[in-house]
């Protein structure tokens, strides 16, 4: 199977950084333009896995797993955009997690405050999705995954937080932050749920990004705090005055 995993993940977790355009929907020309990291993170004991913004071609993604032995039990979402979860974009339909539900039904995780921006994006029936809280837990076999929601790029983006790694979606970067001019963006919350809420993280985190943005595909919070001038320290006017746009 294409696409890295973590040299150090421990035996029992499973975690796949897959680049779209090229470790899947390698002929999708929007797919490479994007340039979308989607996770698979999963217990290699128990084979339960669950796939992180499934978007651009899902089928792949479910025989990936398979192909690695893993059953797929849900799938998680960082935020709404169609880049992640699927529906339109730019007049083109990016294939998500309706498509997904297709090959297998299960479970689809959001944000509580996201679940009606998620089921207009994608078409998914509400039904379908598990509203989740700031600080809830997953379990996916016997790992768990802590969500964190951190508001401002949409209204209900959240981080996934498993093992000393953080998926950031598009709310962090390794270099730079999501943006907050489209439809449910606030620079105000973007402000507080970074300097608040991944900020004061270990320096030993791994930041795992929402896109390849950056040479790197990840890096530890310190080498992000060294490089992503949106983590240093300033007043929030300065902050907002200057990645607020």
């Amino acid at each position: 199977m294409n696409g890295s995993e973590h040299p150090t993940a421990p035996s029992r977790l499973y975690l796949r950084q897959l680049l779209a355009g090229r470790d899947f929907a390698a002929g999708d020309g929007l797919a490479r333009r994007m340039v979308n990291f989607v996770y698979a993170i999963g217990d290699r004991e128990t084979r339960d896995a669950v796939l992180v913004d499934p978007a651009h071609a899902p089928g792949e993604l479910v025989e990936m797993l398979h192909a690695d032995g893993m059953r797929l039990v849900g799938a998680l979402l960082t935020h709404y955009h169609a880049d992640h979860a699927g529906g339109v974009l730019g007049g083109a339909r990016v294939a998500g997690v309706a498509e997904l539900l297709e090959h297998a039904d299960v479970p689809v995780h959001v944000q509580r405050d996201e679940a009606a921006w998620v089921a207009g994006q994608t078409g998914v029936d509400p039904s379908s999705l598990v509203g989740h809280d700031a600080g809830d837990r997953l379990d996916v076999g016997g790992v768990a995954l802590r969500l964190l929601h951190t508001p401002g790029h949409t209204p209900g983006s959240q981080c996934v937080l498993v093992d000393g790694r953080l998926v950031t979606g598009d709310t962090l970067f390794l270099e730079g932050c999501g943006r907050t001019d489209l439809p449910g963006g606030d620079a105000a919350a973007l402000y507080e749920s970074i300097v608040h809420g991944i900020a004061p993280l270990a320096d030993e985190t791994v930041v795992l990004p929402g896109h390849a943005y950056s040479r790197a595909p990840s890096a530890t919070l310190r080498v992000v705090r060294e490089v992503n001038p949106v983590l240093a320290p300033r007043p929030p006017e300065e902050w907002l005055a200057a990645f607020g746009g």
